[in-house]
């Protein structure tokens, strides 16, 4: 297991504190009509609030909002319509449950208004790249969580490739992203990093990056993963979406294992669950010569 984080460790969010010195899980809340696992069944305002309501009580300590699908293949949706989608469950997750808002976005536009409506955590699967986006970031004072990917989700799995191992060119991308974000005055301390599953990866990236995850410990930041009913389940086990959750719960406690601190999912209880009982095994730590029964 990694220890990069000291005990006690705590990431401020608006007017939430997120503790790190142990893991968590973020519930994912797609208002999208298009999102590969999903989409459609949570677009309205009251279908949301009941997702959302469900979601916090089943353990989720993050609400992860997302109003454009960043599936493979999908399209880049306009500013208003992303704002139409996004903002008013914003605003409803913050006035009505006090909830730990994170969204999904990498508008600069949206970026600042989010943080107006009360979220704590942005979280840009494209790394703050977008012209704008970098400033708008700095100026909300909101901690930022770095994915990796390559290209656009339009065309990130047309045949992607790494000369190296992907884990390392994995962490150079975070790196030289984390470099951007400090000379933007982006604190160290308020950001995370996303490996990225399934963004520009094959299977064999996937897993790879998977069981090497505790290289990316080297860089000293929060990690947060996503695999949740991802096709690298599928690719694997041969199953459906709906039939992948055995398998989402082995990544979800693998990852932890490895230094995960955050795991976004879209099946909360289950991975509160075996994260929780994850780690209750691996904090059992018998001292040097301790003999156990």
């Amino acid at each position: 297991m990694t220890d990069w984080v000291p005990v006690g460790a705590r990431l401020r969010c608006g007017h939430h504190t997120l503790d790190l010195s142990r893991p968590c899980v973020m519930g994912i809340l797609n208002v999208t009509p298009d999102s590969f696992s999903d989409g459609g069944r949570h677009d309205r305002l009251d279908d949301a609030r009941r997702h959302a309501e469900r979601l916090l009580r089943d353990g989720a300590a993050i609400i992860d909002v997302g109003g454009e699908s960043t599936r493979p293949g999908a399209e880049a949706v306009p500013l208003d319509v992303e704002r139409d989608r996004v903002l008013p469950v914003v605003d409803m997750l913050v006035r009505e449950f006090d909830a730990l808002v994170s969204v999904d976005t990498s508008t600069p536009e949206l970026i600042g208004e989010i943080a107006e409506a009360g979220a704590g955590l942005i979280n840009d699967v494209r790394s703050l790249t977008r012209p704008g986006a970098l400033e708008a970031a700095a100026a909300t004072e909101l901690p930022v969580c770095l994915m990796h990917m390559l290209g656009e989700p339009r065309t990130m799995q047309q045949a992607p490739s790494y000369e190296r191992p992907v884990e390392i060119a994995v962490a150079d991308f975070l790196r030289e992203r984390v470099a951007a974000c400090e000379a933007a005055g982006i604190a160290r301390d308020r950001l995370l990093l996303d490996p990225g599953f399934g963004f520009a990866k094959t299977l064999g990236h996937n897993l790879q990056l998977l069981n090497r995850l505790q290289s990316l410990a080297s860089l000293g930041l929060p990690l947060l993963v996503g695999m949740s009913r991802k096709s690298m389940i599928g690719q694997t086990l041969g199953r459906p979406v709906d039939e992948r959750l055995p398998g989402g719960l082995a990544l979800a406690v693998m990852a932890v294992e490895r230094g995960a601190r955050i795991v976004r999912v879209h099946d909360v209880a289950p991975t509160v669950d075996a994260i929780d009982m994850a780690w209750a095994v691996l904090q059992e730590r018998p001292a040097s010569g301790t003999e156990q029964s």
